[in-house]
């Protein structure tokens, strides 16, 4: 088994999110991913146009639950206000719940399920961090529609993907970009190569213009770009 930047191990074509990447999850990704924290910075500030004193807010995907917690601290004024991160990795909501645990007053909550069939309540904010790409294509327009089917009217979601460039051209320079990238942030060619590898098959990012089409097929209307590095965008949708 090869190795991927952090201690992380992966095989090609079967990059997992479960066992000891859990631990390591946090560091990796925030090394992997640009803007990654300040993402969540934005995210927390763009949540106060949105989360009212009685709102549900959900982060799909919420991994070790890292962003669910800060949007629930920085509402703290708002304690009936709920925050509820899902994940279909166990070993992940089991540390989102760990770290929950060493916090007192947040009212948040960690669902281990398949966010397609798991039941919703209606909620003011969606958040989808760098989730929605790595969903299987067959059924991603069907969750973008339950997440908008899902919303009240006026509340939003919030988008954060890895997109593809809008050409073959494009791509090639954004796709060498993100390599020197990677390098800077201390990763060899051959852990850069690896990690690619593993992920075959498993991330499958769209277009910027492919996501605002998605988006759109499930009744989006106002949508906004209000992130974006090399390959990453960050889309507000509100409903």
């Amino acid at each position: 088994m090869t190795k991927v930047g952090d201690g992380l191990p992966a095989d090609r074509a079967n990059w997992k999110f479960n066992g000891e990447v859990v631990d390591l999850f946090d560091d990796h990704i925030s090394r992997s991913v640009p803007l990654y924290e300040e993402g969540h910075d934005l995210i927390c500030d763009m949540s106060d146009f949105f989360i009212k004193p009685d709102s549900l807010c959900y982060e799909v995907g919420c991994s070790t639950g890292t962003l669910t917690l800060k949007l629930a601290i920085h509402n703290q004024k708002k304690p009936e206000a709920r925050f509820i991160g899902i994940d279909i990795e166990k070993d992940m909501i089991k540390k989102a719940s760990g770290k929950a645990t060493k916090i007192k007053g947040l009212n948040v909550s960690f669902i281990a399920d398949d966010v397609i069939e798991l039941e919703m309540d209606n909620a003011d904010l969606i958040v989808c961090y760098y989730t929605i790409q790595f969903i299987n294509t067959s059924v991603r327009q069907k969750l973008i529609d339950k997440l908008y089917s899902k919303l009240n009217w006026g509340g939003a979601l919030l988008l954060f993907e890895k997109v593809h460039g809008a050409d073959a051209r494009f791509q090639d320079i954004l796709s060498a970009l993100y390599s020197d990238y990677k390098i800077r942030q201390g990763y060899s060619a051959d852990e850069i190569i690896a990690k690619s590898r593993s992920l075959k098959g498993v991330l499958e990012p769209f277009s910027t213009q492919g996501n605002l089409d998605m988006l759109k097929r499930a009744g989006f209307v106002d949508i906004n770009t209000v992130q974006k590095y090399l390959c990453f965008e960050g889309f507000l949708a509100i409903k």
